[in-house]
């Protein structure tokens, strides 16, 4: 028998990484960065082809990723508990309710086992005569990532257009197909960000072209059924989004301009598709709106004249110019409308009061009523439809308890008819689960919602793990929703709570305000304010709490780490943008320019960079005990490109005075979300449970 070791069997080694000194002067202020030499400077084609990325920098991603599969081997069969727990509650064949649409109702469904899913119609009100129009799962097959960013059929039902992305990186292909032949139609577009929409008449195909920086940079009009692209639009200022769309009642087709504190939307009358578009209402710094066309007037939600948490207002003319807007709803501080959606007859808008959603209909000829839920915390949103005449509009509601429930709303009548409750295979009993908010106080006075899932009979004397997630950033809410995921702690008696700290719109748009730029620091201080709450009152223990965020909230991740290092048990950073110096100082990155209105801009405000340099996470790694820490990543990743967590480990490695492991896994095959079929991106969380799991139970010293 042999007496050699297997790999597994032998001490994981962590990799060093090697130390090249760049000095980086800005605004007077200088700076070592010892890990620049991980970004390639040629990442905007390693987006577009990763084999190119440079050798030294893939070998040790490599590295990292074998250090953390062998640190991990022990929790291997736990992951794959996980996994199958998660992938037991999904409903493999799963189909969504119908929309109808004129002649057809329109829906999407999984084949079983299936990654992605199939698109496809029916004559409306059959359950007969399917017509497929997109087979994801076929066009995946051998392909390491595929997704489907955009996909619709035109108003006259006769094309089906969609934007595929095969890298992760967000470079999406748009195709048309004749729905009659099966034929695609035309050359593919290239380089697209994404979205499209069909002209009202069905003969134009608007899209957005994504450059070489991977910025939305301009909006192109093409023939629906192939042809010549002709440039509608062209943003000069690299800080704008772009968005395109048609009006709910198909009157005009609408370019949206825009960044985190600013708006401008242009209009193309539906009349005229070929019309040069002509701008709304011009932009103006700090101003926000959007506007739909309700038949004979604009509804145009808006935050101008102060009214932070946004009002409603009409106009009649032609061009909804700012000086012809009137109040319709005026602004209520506390109450923030989260938008809105138009029919002929009736006006359905979302509003959200202390982190709690709910929905208000009026009708066109006046009177309105509230759609109304009692749990104690739940998740409500319009999914709309369609057709723009009918007195039906769709909602889901949820909670942490109750799994999604998909209602038809009569509009006139009020009658709710549910289409759908969603199916959890291995089972789940909601009476097992207790769902609680809680309320955390800031060190300013705030008063922080928290939303707790836990089993009725899990003890609240500090012994249970907890698991706190939060995110806080560019006035996203995190909803108290059901998730099939969380269950696999909670059923292990975890303790899940979210915090809806500053920097969100849980609380209203003026919540997102104070957790923004100079206010930014609240973000932070608010989700340690959650933990010192939670562990007060018997949910977690301080050096017993699994920490975790994605993205902006992997920032938040690094943040609480430098600077309460002694309450978490364990961190699962994200694709977690912790860099923030370096990349808000580099204006070829994609998202550079379109942030300083979040963050502020250091190139040019010392304020803005003494600000962020005082909480950037990589900036401000220092000697000091670190709890355990697993940050993820995706090489395609155009958003939090894969050197901010592979610099980050690296320099939380050599500064921590404790033994926690610090460990990286980048996804060589992937972007932002992770992988794209619904049971690989499983895998993916698993592995972030398993290793909460283990770390705590390991529970390193972090004296």
């Amino acid at each position: 028998m042999s007496t050699q070791k297997s790999p597994a069997a032998s001490p994981a080694v962590p990799p060093k990484a090697e130390k090249r000194p760049q000095r980086l002067e800005q605004l007077g202020r200088v700076r070592v960065d010892d890990y620049a030499w991980m970004k390639d400077d040629n990442w905007q084609q390693v987006l577009r082809d990763p084999k190119t990325l440079r050798a030294d920098v893939r070998e040790h991603l490599d590295a990292e990723n074998a250090y953390t599969k062998a640190m991990l081997a022990p929790t291997e069969a736990l992951q794959a508990e996980i996994f199958a727990e998660m992938k037991g509650r999904i409903k493999e064949d799963d189909s969504s309710v119908p929309l109808p649409d004129g002649p057809w109702d329109y829906y999407a469904r999984y084949d079983l086992g299936a990654q992605h899913p199939i698109h496809a119609r029916r004559p409306r009100g059959s359950n007969v005569g399917e017509q497929v129009l997109l087979d994801e799962e076929a066009l995946s097959k051998g392909k390491p990532f595929f997704q489907v960013g955009a996909a619709n059929h035109s108003p006259d039902h006769a094309l089906y257009a969609w934007a595929a992305d095969e890298q992760g990186s967000e470079y999406y292909t748009i195709r048309v197909k004749d729905l009659a032949t099966g034929e695609e139609l035309g050359t593919p577009v290239e380089s697209s960000y994404g979205a499209l929409t069909f002209s009202p008449d069905s003969q134009w195909l608007f899209w957005i072209w994504r450059d070489e920086n991977a910025r939305p940079a301009k909006v192109f009009r093409r023939p629906a059924r192939g042809g010549e692209d002709v440039l509608v639009y062209e943003e000069t200022d690299d800080g704008m989004f772009l968005g395109i769309g048609a009006t709910s009642d198909d009157s005009h087709v609408v370019i949206h301009v825009g960044n985190q504190e600013t708006t401008e939307i242009l209009l193309i009358p539906a009349a005229d598709p070929t019309a040069y578009p002509v701008i709304a209402e011009p932009r103006a710094e700090g101003v926000k709106y959007e506007l739909d066309h309700w038949t004979d007037r604009w509804v145009i939600r808006t935050n101008a004249d102060g009214a932070v948490d946004f009002k409603l207002s009409v106009s009649t003319a032609d061009i909804p110019a700012k000086a012809t807007w009137s109040d319709w709803i005026a602004h209520q501080p506390g109450r923030y409308i989260t938008g809105f959606a138009a029919f002929a007859g009736h006006l359905v808008r979302a509003e959200r009061v202390n982190a709690l959603d709910r929905l208000v209909v009026t009708e066109r000829g006046g009177g309105e009523h509230e759609v109304a839920f009692d749990e104690e915390a739940y998740a409500l949103h319009v999914e709309g439809g369609y057709e723009y005449a009918t007195t039906t509009t769709r909602f889901v509601y949820q909670s942490p308890t109750t799994p999604r429930q998909t209602f038809d709303y009569d509009m006139a009548t009020r009658e709710r008819t549910l289409r759908k409750t969603q199916e959890i295979p291995s089972g789940h009993d909601p009476a097992r689960y207790v769902a609680r908010r809680l309320y955390a106080k800031a060190g300013d006075g705030a008063e922080v919602p928290i939303t707790v899932l836990m089993l009725k009979e899990t003890p609240l004397d500090g012994s249970a793990p907890l698991l706190l997630y939060g995110y806080g950033a560019y006035g996203i809410a995190m909803e108290p929703s059901f998730s099939i995921r969380n269950l696999s702690l909670v059923d292990r008696g975890w303790i899940w709570a979210t915090a809806h700290i500053r920097g969100g719109s849980d609380k209203g748009w003026g919540w997102f305000l104070d957790g923004r730029k100079e206010k930014k620091p609240n973000t932070f201080t608010d989700f340690i304010a959650c933990a010192e709450h939670l562990t007060a009152n018997g949910y977690g223990s301080k050096g017993r709490i699994a920490a975790y965020g994605g993205s902006a909230g992997g920032m938040l991740m690094g943040a609480i780490a430098n600077l309460r290092p002694d309450l978490w048990g364990a961190i699962v950073a994200a694709v977690p943008f912790v860099d923030v110096l370096n990349t808000m100082s580099d204006t070829t990155l994609p998202l550079t320019p379109p942030e300083w209105p979040e963050w502020g801009n250091p190139l040019e405000d010392p304020a803005a960079y003494d600000l962020i340099a005082s909480y950037s996470p990589y900036d401000r790694v220092y000697a000091q005990a670190y709890p355990p820490v697993l940050a993820t990543g995706g090489l395609s990743d155009p958003r939090v490109t894969y050197w901010e967590p592979e610099k980050w480990i690296a320099k939380l490695r050599e500064f921590s005075t404790g033994g926690a492991p610090m460990l990286l896994k980048i996804n060589m095959e992937a972007g932002h979300g992770g992988a794209s079929g619904r049971f690989d991106f499983l895998k993916e969380i698993a592995l972030d449970y398993a290793f909460a799991v283990w770390a705590l139970e390991k529970g390193w010293e972090k004296a």
